[in-house]
């Protein structure tokens, strides 16, 4: 569950955006002492993600505005079937619509892309991850709905784990990557993780000389990362391997059953379709 302290910057954000000074439209037409009753509903079938953001949206435009949430996230949610419901100030809840829509349909969106992506690779030992991936901002919100999708969140940031990639190398091709990675851990608290990006076998066998704890294998065929885990096998490292680059829905479970322990996937975030959702005016 996300706090409301990580929740609340981003939504007033998002309100600011959308509202500016105020919504020109309603104020025009409608009496600031109409009550209306509201309901959202998924116009298709999807994982819900996103209910504690959008009831804060309501509470921030109008903090006695009444939202009554009967779906929780991670649920499946069958097309039609009603989320939420508010009832309050109509002006209100028609401010803080388009905004609380918006959250919910990306963050859902997102976690039923990454339910697929789990769903495919079931009965193997391989996790699906995340990237960095996300849009700029929204970060937390997004690596959320992974894990509500059934994901694993990889680094948040450029703080928390060290992943030596390609351009590192680039820059300090003269090294060797056990070298690197020896160098890297020395500036790190003894549990930050370490990884290395290597594109070819001959580098993947350098980097499981190293301490890394798991090797990037970037944009593999299937077939580079079967011999990619028989070697590994083969000289009994316990170091984990990650496919990234290329995975899709049609080739991840062939990748998982290769025996690698770690999947990474970009379009978990960059490229779920938003879930159609609707808010309607049901009483007044």
């Amino acid at each position: 569950m996300l706090k409301a302290s990580l929740i609340d910057p981003l939504v007033k954000s998002a309100l600011k955006e959308d509202v500016g000074s105020k919504d020109i439209t309603t104020s025009a037409l409608i009496s600031p002492n109409l009550t209306i009753k509201a309901e959202i509903e998924f116009k298709q079938s999807a994982v819900v993600c996103g209910m504690a953001i959008a009831e804060r949206v309501f509470r921030l435009v109008d903090e006695n505005l009444r939202f009554l949430p009967v779906a929780k996230d991670g649920e499946w949610a069958q097309n039609g079937r009603e989320i939420a419901y508010i009832e309050g100030s109509g002006v209100s809840i028609l401010i803080a619509e388009r905004t609380a829509l918006n959250f919910i349909s990306h963050l859902s969106g997102v976690a039923t892309k990454t339910k697929e992506f789990v769903d495919k690779i079931k009965g193997t030992q391989a996790v699906i991850l995340d990237t960095r991936k996300t849009t700029p901002g929204l970060r937390v919100f997004e690596k959320y709905a992974v894990l509500v999708g059934g994901g694993t969140n990889h680094r948040f940031g450029l703080y928390d784990q060290a992943l030596v990639k390609d351009n590192h190398l680039r820059i300090l091709r003269k090294e060797s990557l056990v070298d690197i990675v020896a160098r890297t851990k020395r500036t790190l608290l003894t549990t930050t993780l370490v990884g290395i990006e290597v594109k070819n076998l001959r580098e993947l066998e350098e980097a499981l000389k190293s301490k890394a704890n798991y090797v990037l294998l970037d944009n593999m065929s299937v077939e580079m990362v079967r011999e990619a885990v028989a070697h590994k096998r083969r000289i009994g490292s316990k170091i984990d391997l990650e496919v990234s680059g290329g995975v899709n829905l049609d080739n991840v479970r062939a990748y998982a059953e290769t025996g690698v322990e770690r999947i990474s996937v970009g379009a978990l975030t960059h490229a779920a379709p938003s879930i159609d959702i609707a808010l309607d005016i049901v009483g007044s």
